[in-house]
């Protein structure tokens, strides 16, 4: 599958996404807001990906949106009153918002592996993944400040989940790069690669070992670490016991049992499909 922003591979479960516009420093033109949602939401339902990787081509992995969302006419329209023209704009911050939070309510994890730039609404979108990775080139800012607004689309909601608050706060408020080391040293990202390659191999084989696993399973552990994040002790322990009633069976657990008195790999069915529709 291949569109305006991305080129897209689902093989042996793991559905691989790559920003392909490296001449652009694969800014999110207005496409991007639209393409990936749809190949995210289309994952999610149909089940056969057990885990997502995003990942990047050329010396950066994203300049953030591209400077023609804004002047495109997309974020307002000026022929109508103010207030009409206001509220339709908070409905398409919304909808911007939406792109990345797909990431967050997928079925499956998501992988983020970036190498040079990752700028404005590239921060966004990795933290709405499960787990991130870089080079040792790599950097991160919050590059809104920098340009006289303040950041809209994820970054300052799912961040402070992430790392200190006040280094967000440092962050946001000076536009400063945060380099490879640091980000490892503060817990934003698990692995620092000396090589794209070497990124990709690595984000590859923890996106495998994963997909060995049973999506049930997995699927339950995203969604209670979530629930989790947002929620008291008490609140999370409770719905942990309400999601295992439900979703909790010992196909799964059997099958582990039995492939490892096999000696070989377990064989885990995928998610189910969602209906659409009623």
């Amino acid at each position: 599958m291949t569109t305006t922003c991305f080129d897209v591979e689902l093989q042996d479960g793991i559905a691989h996404l790559r920003l392909n516009r490296p001449e652009k420093r694969n800014s999110m033109v207005p496409e991007f807001w639209v393409e990936l949602p749809e190949i995210v939401n289309t994952l999610h339902g149909n089940g056969e990906a057990r885990v997502i990787v995003i990942s990047s081509t050329g010396p950066h992995f994203t300049a953030g949106m591209d400077l023609g969302v804004f002047s495109s006419g997309n974020l307002g329209n000026g022929s109508v009153e103010v207030g009409r023209a206001r509220a339709n704009l908070r409905m398409q911050v919304l909808q911007l918002q939406e792109t990345f939070s797909c990431l967050e309510k997928a079925r499956m994890p998501v992988l983020a592996a970036i190498q040079g730039g990752c700028i404005g609404g590239g921060v966004d979108m990795i933290s709405a993944c499960d787990m991130r990775y870089c080079t040792e080139n790599a950097f991160f800012c919050i590059q809104e400040i920098n340009i006289g607004m303040t950041a809209d689309v994820g970054t300052l909601q799912r961040l402070p989940k992430l790392i200190p608050e006040g280094i967000v706060r440092e962050l946001a408020y000076t536009g400063r790069r945060l380099p490879a080391g640091r980000a490892r040293e503060i817990g934003l990202v698990n692995e620092v690669f000396p090589s794209h390659d070497a990124l990709i191999e690595g984000v590859m084989t923890v996106a495998r070992e994963i997909a060995e696993r049973s999506p049930l399973a997995v699927w339950g552990s995203k969604e209670t670490l979530n629930y989790s994040r947002d929620h008291s002790v008490a609140d999370s322990l409770n719905y942990i016991a309400t999601w295992q009633t439900g979703m909790f069976q010992q196909t799964d657990m059997m099958e582990s049992f039995t492939s490892q008195t096999e000696k070989r790999k377990p064989r885990f069915d995928d998610l189910a499909p969602l209906r659409k529709g009623l």
